[in-house]
């Protein structure tokens, strides 16, 4: 028997007015029986009545009442009215008040670590590593080569290889074989969307769930975060100035299995040291006996500025356990999400099908486009440009510092790489300096960002790329005066 409860008015004002008026009464009404105030199988007003409550014509009730019914909202019986549908579940009726409620607190998993966006409004500046020069980006070229992408063929812009454009990764090989000594087939290059997609694919694809993951004690935290996404157990690694300490890695390999090891030995991140000759050998032959694999971040091989750039770890990797992991992103524009990893056939065929589920493939448009620049030279003309203007920049720096900040910082000049690694000698508390520092528009990384613990300790990575000269000199002077008002404030440690 149909349930009957008195008669409740229909609110328009909670539905957007953009809507035709019936899309607004079907909505008005069909959130009224979602909130429980009209309960299934009750009655409702006859178009009639409901029209002259509301002011509008017999006709667009009726037009709502069929939308509802359309949706399974309501259904109408012979002779006898329009009803809610009694197949919907009883709810109970909202509490008196505004109808938008507080989203309920659900069982969710842990939620992984972020790091605030660096923001850099009129008049700020940021000394920290990694950040290129955007004013310097031959957006003139990319442009063209993008208008070339675009005209070539209608299926650029269609579903493709999710290991990326094959155009671009056949230009990347070339690339990769004659700047980094890495010689790869077709089958065993992947194209991302940054360098941390290829991390996390090659997590997802390497590293079962609670397997160890070795990674530097010293690092970077987004690519520990994504081995933990994959249910990695992150196992740290000491290092000095000769990068990784591969006898403490022997000694763990030896009292558990190690799935992966996760470094950076070009410029170590981020003290920027460079993993010697003979600990490159050790973990190799530490990788092959141990059958682990090595992911190899080579975030920044471009910019080596004192004699040649070592060769990565794939280019002596006989035995193909390393994962190598590189960017464009760094060399043009951190916006222009390119990146890349070089890895035997099955491990790229993994992380091509994990990547299928996530995102299906890369932007092949731009991917096309960057294939025409490395192939007219006009990747390797800008490399050679900005290698030259970071490297003035790095010169005047280091000089800066050594000039306003010689009592408070210590550091030897790093081979290469966008950032120094400072010893802080004044005695004053990293992360005051940091906070001092962003009370003048000043954005500064302290050691305790990178450690795996994040305890404070005595250090400070500091960048210089995306700054001129005079630029540089601002910097470097509220860098020197943030450190006066910590040590005015007593921020000692």
């Amino acid at each position: 028997m149909a349930r009957t409860r008195p008669p409740l008015a229909i609110d328009l004002s909670a539905v957007p007015r953009g809507l035709p008026m019936f899309q607004r009464i079907a909505e008005a009404i069909a959130r009224e029986i979602r909130r429980g105030r009209i309960a299934p199988g009750q009655k409702l007003p006859s178009s009639r009545g409901l029209a002259e409550t509301l002011g509008v014509h017999r006709n667009t009730v009726l037009a709502a009442y069929e939308e509802l019914d359309r949706q399974g909202y309501i259904e109408t019986r012979p002779a006898r009215g329009t009803f809610v549908t009694e197949a919907l579940p009883e709810r109970v009726p909202a509490r008196s008040g505004p109808s938008r409620t507080e989203p309920l607190r659900l069982r969710l998993p842990e939620a992984p670590t972020l790091s605030p966006v660096l923001e850099r409004g009129p008049g700020c500046f940021a000394l920290v590593g990694g950040q290129p020069d955007l004013r310097h980006v031959p957006t003139g070229a990319l442009a063209r080569a993008y208008r070339a992408a675009l005209r070539s063929s209608a299926t650029t812009l269609d579903y493709g290889d999710e290991r990326g454009q094959p155009r671009l990764r056949a230009a990347l090989l070339r690339f990769l074989r004659d700047t980094r000594g890495v010689v790869a087939a077709p089958d065993e290059i992947l194209v991302t969307r940054g360098s941390q997609q290829a991390l996390y694919l090659a997590a997802k694809s390497v590293v079962r769930p609670g397997a160890a993951v070795a990674v530097e004690r010293y690092g970077y935290r987004p690519a520990w975060e994504a081995f933990r996404l994959a249910g990695a157990e992150l196992v740290p690694v000491g290092v000095d100035d000769e990068g990784l300490l591969v006898a403490d890695l022997a000694e763990l390999v030896q009292r558990r299995e190690v799935a992966a090891i996760y470094t950076t030995p070009h410029h170590q991140y981020p003290t920027t040291v460079t993993m010697s000759a003979a600990r490159r050998m050790q973990l190799l032959r530490l990788a092959q006996d141990h059958r682990c694999c090595i992911l190899e971040d080579d975030y920044d091989h471009e910019f080596h500025f004192e004699g040649r750039p070592v060769l990565p770890l794939a280019s002596a990797d006989a035995c193909r356990v390393v994962v190598h992991i590189g960017t464009l992103s760094k060399v043009f524009a951190p916006g222009m999400r390119l990146g890349y990893a070089v890895a035997q056939p099955e491990i790229v065929a993994r992380m091509a099908a994990h990547r299928r589920f996530i995102d299906r493939q890369g932007d092949h448009a731009l991917e096309l486009a960057f294939a025409h620049l490395l192939e007219d030279g006009e990747v390797d003309a800008h490399i050679r440009r900005m290698h030259r203007i970071y490297g003035e920049r790095r010169t005047l720096f280091h000089g800066m510092l050594r000039e306003r900040l010689a009592g408070a910082l210590s550091f030897t000049p790093p081979p290469g790489g966008l950032a120094l690694w400072a010893r802080i000698t004044c005695g004053v508390k990293p992360e005051r300096w940091v906070e001092h520092a962003r009370a003048l528009s000043l954005s500064l990384d302290a050691a305790s960002r990178f450690r795996f613990d994040g305890r404070s300790a005595p250090f400070m990575r500091l960048g210089f790329a995306p700054h001129d000269p005079c630029e540089l000199a601002t910097a470097v002077e509220r860098l020197a005066r943030s450190l006066d008002r910590a040590l005015e404030a007593g921020a000692r440690t």
